[in-house]
């Protein structure tokens, strides 16, 4: 086995409960890792027999594009476009973070994390 981790991916994006959440806009930042056997692709050398981490980056955005209301909403759908998207990814976890979020003091982020493995 193996982990493969992208941090730090920062996106724009409409998430939240309050309106002006949704039309203005926040930073938010993701972190995911997964686990795949990736004795094949240390062997190989290929692209093809490893995960991708340019198409989990473009899950991430893709997903993140999509407002919601709970950031538990967009961990849930970005973990199962991995699960679709990827036969080898065995677990995943999503960590979504929004920045200086709109909560009455001064919090540098709020995070919501979920790990998830294959059915």
């Amino acid at each position: 086995m193996g982990r493969i981790s992208v941090q730090n991916i920062r996106v724009y994006a409409y998430h939240g409960c309050l309106r002006e959440e949704t039309k203005i806009g926040s930073d938010y930042r993701v972190d995911v890792a997964i686990e795949a056997d990736l004795s094949t692709s240390a062997q190989t050398d290929l692209l093809k027999d490893t995960v991708d981490y340019v198409l989990l980056n473009r899950i991430v955005k893709e997903e993140m594009a999509i407002a919601s209301h709970l950031l538990e909403t967009v961990c849930e759908r970005i973990l199962q476009r991995f699960f679709k998207e990827e036969s080898l990814i065995k677990e995943a976890t999503v960590a979504v973070s929004k920045l200086n979020p709109p909560i009455g003091g001064d919090v540098e982020m709020v995070t919501v994390e979920r790990t998830k493995a294959r059915e």
